[in-house]
């Protein structure tokens, strides 16, 4: 199945209010715009609304964040100015609680853990190289992971992003030799027959940017047979 194939999967709402959106992407599918030209989860928002609730002219929806093209789960719109203003700030003072669910070919040497390295993205490739240490444009990146379990001859991890840098996670589990399912890209000896990765953005928590009340979002898993078997 190649990507124009994955695009018939259709985005689920799983939050919304007046505020804000939030969409349980399937992988596949685009944040926003590249070059491309593909349809865009960000377009499909907002056709959303626009039926929903009968708008006429162009609709506000706009990405507090990104998941990377073959990764699926939740992501999080605001649907005014101000609520994205907010989102944004939340997202960069780290108060937004990501939790991911990663696929992977072998068990970390540790059940759990903190990892800490320096990522350098070439753009040109799309590609991130992990440093030990610092040098040139390099981030600083830092993720938790906590081994879950065994899944037939793969192992579940759950995976908190602290910062978040592009394939952050992809890129660090590989650096510790933990390459997530499918993502050839980061050392999968094989990819999957959708083309998706086994990476999945689980759950966000955070404090609503407008009414200041805990909220949290969870995304249903794919219908795969690699992630029926998580359940």
């Amino acid at each position: 199945m190649h990507t124009n194939q994955l695009m018939h999967q259709t985005p689920q709402i799983i939050f919304e209010d007046n505020h804000l959106l939030a969409i349980n992407k399937p992988a596949g599918w685009l944040v926003q715009g590249d070059r491309t030209g593909d349809d865009t989860l960000t377009d499909w928002g907002k056709q959303y609304l626009k039926e929903k609730y009968n708008k006429p002219g162009a609709v506000y929806l706009n990405p507090a964040h990104r998941i990377d093209r073959p990764v699926s789960g939740a992501v999080l719109f605001g649907r005014t100015d101000k609520a994205l203003g907010r989102l944004n700030i939340l997202f960069r003072d780290k108060k937004v609680q990501k939790t991911y669910l990663a696929l992977v070919n072998r068990a970390p040497d540790r059940p759990e853990g903190v990892l800490k390295h320096f990522l350098l993205k070439d753009e040109q490739k799309n590609i991130v190289e992990v440093l030990r240490m610092p040098g040139g444009a390099a981030k600083e990146s830092i993720t938790r992971y906590k081994l879950l379990k065994k899944v037939g001859h793969l192992f579940l991890l759950e995976v908190e992003p602290i910062t978040g840098r592009p394939h952050q996670i992809r890129a660090q589990l590989a650096a510790i030799g933990c390459s997530i399912l499918g993502d050839l890209k980061y050392g999968a000896p094989s990819p999957l027959p959708d083309a998706s990765i086994g990476l999945h953005c689980r759950s966000m928590s955070l404090i609503h940017p407008v009414r200041q009340e805990p909220i949290h979002i969870e995304a249903a898993f794919p219908e795969t047979e690699w992630w029926e078997g998580v359940l």
